[in-house]
């Protein structure tokens, strides 16, 4: 059976669109047996160069486009965002619904769901660390694990629930850091705290562009190669738990070596 999905994104940057572009590739060659029913964006065109870009890709393959601007709602109605959630996400699931998606992708949407959004639809989201790693933004994350000086770390998909980012993991790649790129890099901390390297570089610190980097690198395939597990029965979403193909409780998914193997492949098929 065919995963019929509804793609959420504000579509701003490269990583949003990567993502998008690997999921598209995988369906038109069969590998990811799957189709994009909707793309709904929180940006709508005029709002930035990069969601333009992407709404130009998005209508370019003729996949509806449902667009409601985040920024022009909260202006209208004043205050903070939070106080009129719920509101924006009613707007949404009206616009979403007539086009029945199975399974909601988050890829690069800037929002917080609501509770009752995130109970109507099975949303799938990433996280730039393992699973019981470290939680919140991807630049905390990063920073803690330099902070403790982490062996590894890596990325995940997991199920949305009402409580921010405690959703169960699905999925997950690891990376090593520790090695011939890393241990250098390592070394230039020695002598100084991580707050002090955040505040004399910032986010341009080398070690913190490495682990960024390595981060960016699996997102894409991780995800695809969740989908694929969904899409397949392999892992399977219902009562804001995952299961596996029997029915039972599933403990998170090791995909390190589909992961990595796709990174290989797409490095030879780069290769000149």
């Amino acid at each position: 059976m065919t995963l019929e999905l509804a793609w959420f994104t504000a579509g701003r940057g490269p990583g949003s669109r990567t993502m998008f572009e690997h999921a598209l590739h995988a369906i038109d060659s069969g590998h990811l047996n799957a189709r994009i029913n909707v793309v709904f964006m929180q940006r709508e065109r005029g709002e930035g160069e990069g969601s333009d870009a992407f709404i130009d890709l998005v209508e370019s393959r003729e996949i509806p486009l449902v667009a409601l601007s985040a920024r022009r709602f909260r202006e209208e109605r004043g205050g903070s965002f939070a106080s009129h959630r719920d509101e924006y996400d009613a707007r949404v699931h009206d616009r979403v619904a007539p086009y029945a998606p199975a399974l909601c992708v988050l890829a690069g949407y800037l929002l917080i769901l609501s509770g009752p959004m995130t109970r109507t639809y099975p949303f799938v989201n990433m996280h730039g660390a393992l699973p019981g790693g470290p939680v919140g933004l991807w630049q905390k994350v990063i920073w803690q694990l330099m902070a403790e000086q982490a062996e590894e770390s890596g990325v995940m998909t997991f199920l949305v629930t009402p409580e921010l980012d405690r959703g169960p993991p699905i999925a997950y790649a690891r990376f090593g850091l520790r090695d011939a790129v890393f241990d250098p890099l390592w070394a230039e901390l020695e002598g100084q705290s991580v707050e002090e390297l955040h505040a004399a570089l910032g986010e341009d610190a080398p070690l913190f562009r490495a682990i960024r980097r390595e981060g960016l690198l699996r997102e894409p395939p991780l995800l695809l190669a969740t989908l694929r597990a969904l899409a397949s029965g392999e892992r399977t979403l219902s009562d804001e738990q995952v299961f596996d193909r029997n029915g039972q409780p599933a403990p998170p998914y090791d995909l390190t070596a589909q992961v990595n193997a796709a990174i290989a492949e797409a490095s030879r098929e780069a290769a000149p």
